[in-house]
């Protein structure tokens, strides 16, 4: 139970509900949100020794905020969770000023704690190629093998988020298109090529589902024929990677950093990938010249004879 009143609540909720309808912000971004704001509603109780007030958030301070975050820190949440953290409580103390209900002026002057500089770990070429193949899939139920073989081959083929694979519906591969139609993150729209390759992949599975597979409902489906879930694919991929020997960075998201780090690779320019990926910065795209400038460093050790 949150220890806040009935009227901070209520603004909550509203906020969290403007969120998913007006911004369109993804359900693990809400749930994210959701939890963020329940742990600072708790940490919050504990200053004013009960339920937390409006009158309490308008007396916030910035060293009441940056409490909750060394708070964070301690039981164990690192920069990025920090960062999320006040992120959304900045977008809570926002929704509450739009109400005039308090100032949020406090949250706008903490700095976002600094975020470590990490890059992508695509896969190799050869271990991609092997992970979308459907002869390496672990199930032994041909329709299944099938199945994780054609998600894997969306996230690797058009560079798919997992939950923008799983989302696709049969009526999207109607008449064997070549591009794809992708809905992501925010709601940004963008066209994917789909190589013939993954629709061949997708076809196969097609046929072999033992479900009816109607026109607007999930195309990926359990093996009880219910929606597909994300955690079944990173199952099936941990599998994959004791099997094939690859690292623990091998995930099925690592096949979206492997397809934007081969086309830059091979002569790919920065804003089209940004396209295919739905990034709403160049900035997040750039990441991938780290990788490939770090790949051709390790070449260059490895081969020339003054490394």
């Amino acid at each position: 139970m949150i220890p806040a009143d009935e009227k901070l609540l209520g603004e909550r909720a509203a906020w969290l509900e403007s969120l998913g309808a007006e911004r369109r912000l993804s359900a693990n971004t809400l749930d994210a949100y959701e939890r963020d704001t329940r742990q600072f509603l708790q940490f919050l109780s504990g200053h004013v020794g009960g339920t937390v007030r409006i009158d309490d958030i308008k007396a916030l301070r910035p060293a009441d905020l940056r409490g909750f975050l060394a708070h964070r820190r301690k039981e164990g949440d690192g920069a990025r969770s920090l960062g999320r953290h006040l992120a959304g409580l900045r977008s809570f103390l926002r929704h509450l000023e739009r109400k005039g209900l308090v100032n949020a002026a406090g949250a706008s002057a903490i700095r976002s704690p600094k975020q470590p500089k990490s890059l992508p770990k695509p896969l190799s070429g050869r271990q991609a190629l092997a992970v979308v193949a459907v002869d390496t899939q672990m199930n032994e139920e041909p329709w299944i093998a099938a199945r994780d073989a054609a998600v894997l081959s969306l996230l690797y083929g058009c560079g798919l988020r997992i939950s923008e694979a799983l989302g696709l519906t049969p009526d999207v591969f109607q008449g064997r298109p070549t591009t794809l139609r992708i809905t992501g993150k925010g709601g940004k729209t963008r066209l994917v090529p789909l190589l013939p390759v993954v629709m061949e992949a997708v076809e196969t599975y097609y046929k072999l589902c033992p479900y009816h597979l109607e026109p607007g409902a999930a195309l990926f489906r359990g093996a009880r024929g219910g929606p597909l879930q994300p955690a079944i694919i990173q199952r099936e991929m941990q599998k994959l990677r004791s099997a094939l020997g690859l690292p623990d960075s091998a995930t099925p998201h690592a096949l979206r950093h492997s397809f934007a780090t081969h086309l830059l690779g091979s002569g790919g320019d920065l804003r089209t990938i940004q396209e295919l990926l739905g990034h709403a910065s160049l900035s997040t795209t750039q990441i991938y010249t780290g990788v490939d400038s770090a790949r051709l460093l390790d070449i260059y050790d490895r081969a020339h004879p003054r490394a």
